[in-house]
């Protein structure tokens, strides 16, 4: 099997993910030769199984550049999350390759900045909005969201003509299931004390595409290079404070957020966002009858803020902090993000008063030029959590 990128053969591990976009880019350029289509997505939601099982390609839009924004801001209001904003820069710049190659955009009726961004976005795109249930997992949030899954099956039957059989679908399902089950076991890397690599390098290794063939070989490889042989990649990681990260994503470009953080005696043991261990912690039920139903089963119970209440968010931090033996919480929170923002009162109070645990809150965007104002406030935290009292109003 040939690599996505063959001027990158000799890459592995790490540094193979490094090169993640102009590895994307590659891939995604053959596959429009070879005339499979590109779709795009923005969330968690959109079941990819569906994409790959109607022989396209998803991509990964989310902008995470503060330079498309002012762009953005002439058709959008400058109190916006900067996600919605960056990535709509990028369309309005033509600066994002794949969002040119794009032959439909899958949308999803999470948060408002996004349900309406999407409207404009249609001007110049195809779009398909998914419904999303607001309730958690209850049975008819399941029927809900499977019924939304069968009629954006039968939109891109009709829109790629393809039939999308259970057959296939099972298969992409199978092809996820596997990605999913590589990515947690690298995150899971960082229950051990101290963790092998850092909270970049886990965030690090993933791919704006999912299940290319040669992600999935260098998963396991990481995987092999630590289980196998007990290596350490960062000896920094010894007797730092081990932080669970929580809130919104942080999407490609927005990494130095982590670094900031890290910078600061600080080692990020667990990130429950949607870029992290939230949208991989179960996988979808191969061997049901009905694989729509199963996927419409999995993807119902992902604990974002637009559920309420959203009482399975907090039960996942429990888990989190408990599994990955946590010293502390960050909750990472971009400005009119209002949904992530209102949530944080839910998870201070956990943090503080059940788990006993120093809690931070970072409101910031994507320019980040608070960065230094971050970094003694970490301090702060470390501070803390040195101190043995969870509690500093300071913070």
């Amino acid at each position: 099997m040939s690599k996505c990128c063959t001027n990158q053969a000799e890459l592995t591990g790490f540094e193979w993910f490094g090169q993640m976009i102009p590895r994307c880019l590659e891939y995604a350029k053959r596959a429009v030769a070879e005339g499979r289509p590109i779709v795009g997505i923005m969330c968690e939601y959109a079941p990819r199984e569906l994409i790959i099982a109607a022989g396209a390609v998803p991509v990964c839009l989310c902008g995470g550049d503060p330079d498309t924004i002012p762009k953005a801001e002439t058709r959008l209001p400058a109190n916006l999350c900067p996600l919605v904003k960056s990535t709509y820069g990028f369309l309005v710049q033509h600066a994002n390759p794949f969002l040119e190659m794009a032959d439909l955009v899958i949308a999803e009726a999470t948060c408002d900045g996004k349900k309406k961004m999407f409207e404009l976005m249609g001007l110049d795109l195809p779009t398909y909005l998914i419904e999303i249930p607001q309730r958690e997992d209850s049975d008819q949030a399941i029927l809900f969201l499977a019924k939304e899954f069968r009629n954006l099956k039968t939109y891109l039957e009709d829109q790629f003509k393809v039939k999308i059989t259970d057959a296939k679908l099972r298969q992409a399902i199978q092809l996820m299931n596997s990605e999913r089950r590589l990515r947690r076991s690298i995150a899971y890397l960082m229950k051990a004390n101290p963790p092998p690599i850092t909270g970049r390098q886990v965030l690090e290794c993933k791919s704006i595409i999912s299940c290319i063939p040669e992600d999935l070989k260098q998963y396991q490889a990481i995987m092999d290079r630590f289980i196998n042989t007990g290596q350490t990649e960062s000896d920094g990681t010894n007797g730092r404070v081990r932080v669970l990260l929580t809130g919104v994503p942080i999407v490609h470009g927005m990494e130095r957020i982590v670094d900031i953080i890290e910078a600061h005696r600080v080692v990020i043991v667990a990130q429950e966002n949607c870029t992290g261990l939230k949208p991989i912690m179960e996988d979808v039920e191969e061997d049901h009858p009905d694989p729509i139903h199963a996927l419409a089963k999995k993807y119902s119970v992902i604990p974002c803020s637009i559920k309420t209440p959203n009482s399975k968010r907090l039960d996942l931090i429990r888990h989190l902090v408990k599994e990955f033996r946590a010293q502390a919480v960050i909750d990472l929170v971009w400005h009119a993000c209002l949904t992530y923002s209102v949530e944080s009162f839910w998870i201070k109070k956990l943090a503080e008063q059940e788990l006993g645990i120093p809690y931070l809150q970072i409101d910031t965007d994507y320019y980040l030029a608070d960065a230094e104002r971050i970094g003694m406030r970490v301090e702060a935290l470390v501070e803390t959590v040195a101190s043995g009292n969870p509690k500093n109003q300071s913070l």
